[in-house]
């Protein structure tokens, strides 16, 4: 059993930056690979940024060169700093992990005014 916990989200204006954070439970975290995923109203959930056990990372191209997320195995947490934010980045942001099954945290609100 894994939980996952976002916390980060808010509101900021364009051209801004906010850092988001996922805090996990458990002993396996750092065996994990973790994502990032976010959801605009309207839309499907969509893919923004992985990272491996290995901390090889790989990102979406809408965010590519704005985003970066790391992992803090010491923490039990995964980061995604998000620089260069647009209106078009405002979503609900989840957390993601698998272990035998999807696991997913309950989201952090990210909104970015122009």
């Amino acid at each position: 059993q894994v939980q996952l916990v976002e916390s980060g989200g808010g509101l900021v204006q364009t051209g801004g930056s906010l850092r988001l954070s996922c805090a996990a439970s458990g002993s396996i975290f750092s065996i994990l690979g973790m994502g990032w995923y976010r959801q605009a109203p309207g839309k499907l959930r969509e893919f923004v940024a992985q990272i491996t056990s290995g901390s090889s990372t790989d990102y979406a191209d809408s965010v590519k060169g704005r985003f970066t997320i790391s992992r803090d195995n010491a923490k039990n947490t995964v980061y995604l700093q998000m620089n260069s934010l647009k209106p078009e980045d405002t979503a609900v942001y989840y957390c993601n992990t698998f272990w035998g099954k999807a696991y997913w945290g309950q989201g952090t609100q990210v909104t970015v005014s122009s």
